[in-house]
């Protein structure tokens, strides 16, 4: 195998059964952020919540707007330049990816989807979301599911996983299967709990309490079905350290004795190790751990950091440059001229979106255009697409309020989009008399 330089990338995963309650608490401690070291910080932040409130009439409602839940998580990373990719929404069950600014040109192929398992596939209040994307020459899947309740109904929970497998489809040819990407992390409400009924509510308690979790690890079904290649035996978990996440009492660290003390919310993940020649693929789980200071929910925060190997020297350099805007005018037709560099083919659903230079979501344009193939001039009259510069132009009624801001490039293929290209700031203002 040919070498070449290793470079490394960190993903931070975060999955919480917030119980249909609204954000109280500070998430700072939970996604690990340490005001006094923000260089640190992770390339990726990726949150998966069940049970967010919802209500089945308020379904329209719940696509069109933003949880209550992802505007804080957006609100505070922001502050550390980070910009959210996409949510994917399956009622009570949200997905989250954000990235570093820097990363967003490097997005290809981003695309989410769902399955329903709930009702036998009827009703979304159980089942999955996912997201995939290509970045820096490798591919990545997410998955966050909340899979069956109850101790009895193990045979489901096995059920929903190779629902999932089965029925999760993608549209980017190379990745149709979840279990095709480079990298998958799954997590989420797992919902597994542990064998046995002679191990009552009041013992399991006892055990966490002398620190005995072993004991208990020996009964858990997750660890149990994989030995057993029944579901989720292609992935791998790395050791629990921390006591079981679920039940608790609502507004405390004391468990619901109700209920047995399980490990339900889980974070595990799959290496397609040696796909590539020149590079060996790794992931390298730096913790895994529960936040139990979080007492909103009867469960307790589970998440875990990677570094993996990515290959930015492979990467496909495909993409689109802006030319420098040096202003535009409030209540006047404006226009930008990019132009192609790579392999890149645009199509007529490709869209370029006016953005408030600071923005803090893909989703926060004020308007977008299609690119429009009778705009085009060319450069130094050659037939090579790459020299080929377009115009493209916003009409009168978009630009409303002075401030700084970008344009962005979005390629658009069914339900996968990528971001071929970002515009440095530029001022919009009125035109002075």
């Amino acid at each position: 195998m040919s070498s070449s330089t290793s470079h490394k990338m960190r993903l931070y995963f975060v999955t919480w059964n917030v119980a249909t309650k609204y954000p109280e608490q500070d998430p700072n401690q939970m996604l690990g952020i340490n005001h006094n070291d923000t260089k640190n910080m992770p390339d990726f932040y990726i949150v998966g919540l069940q049970e967010v409130k919802s209500q089945p009439q308020n379904i329209l409602i719940d696509f069109l707007t933003e949880d209550p839940w992802t505007k804080i998580f957006k609100e505070t990373l922001k502050k550390y330049d980070y910009v959210k990719i996409r949510t994917q929404r399956l009622q009570g069950l949200v997905l989250n990816v954000f990235c570093v600014r820097k990363h967003l040109v490097h997005l290809r192929m981003i695309e989410a989807r769902y399955t329903r398992t709930g009702l036998g596939g009827m009703w979304g209040n159980k089942g999955a979301v996912s997201l995939r994307l290509n970045l820096y020459g490798v591919s990545i899947c997410i998955v966050n599911t909340h899979l069956t309740p109850h101790d009895h109904l193990l045979t489901d929970r096995i059920s929903d996983y190779n629902t999932i497998l089965r029925e999760h489809s993608f549209q980017v040819p190379e990745t149709r299967h979840i279990l095709y990407h480079d990298y998958v992390f799954w997590i989420g409400d797992l919902n597994f709990r542990l064998n046995g009924q002679d191990l009552t509510a009041e013992l399991i308690d006892n055990l966490i309490k002398k620190k005995d979790l072993n004991k208990l690890l020996n009964r858990d079904q997750l660890k149990i079905v994989m030995e057993h290649g029944d579901a989720f035996a292609e992935l791998v978990e790395e050791k629990i350290t921390f006591s079981p996440t679920y039940k608790f009492e609502f507004a405390s660290q004391d468990y619901d004795l109700k209920r047995r003390p399980s490990w339900t919310d889980r974070i595990l993940y799959k290496v397609n190790t040696d796909v590539y020649e020149d590079t060996k693929l790794e992931a390298i789980q730096k913790n895994y751990q529960s936040h139990p200071s979080y007492i909103q929910s009867d469960h307790k925060p589970v998440t875990a950091e990677f570094e993996i190997t990515i290959r930015p020297d492979f990467e496909k350099h495909d993409g689109i440059i802006f030319q420098t805007i040096s202003e535009w005018f409030i209540d006047e037709q404006n226009s930008a001229c990019y132009s192609y560099f790579g392999n890149f083919k645009s199509s007529n659903v490709d869209w370029i979106g006016l953005y408030q230079d600071g923005f803090s979501s893909l989703d926060e344009y004020i308007v977008y255009e299609y690119v429009n193939r009778t705009n085009r001039t060319n450069n130094n009259e050659s037939s090579d697409p790459r020299l080929l510069t377009e115009k493209i132009y916003f009409s009168e009624s978009v630009l409303k309020t002075a401030g700084m801001y970008r344009l962005i490039y979005v390629a658009q293929q069914g339900d996968v989009v990528s971001v071929l290209g970002i515009s440095p700031p530029f001022p919009g203002h009125r035109r002075i008399q």
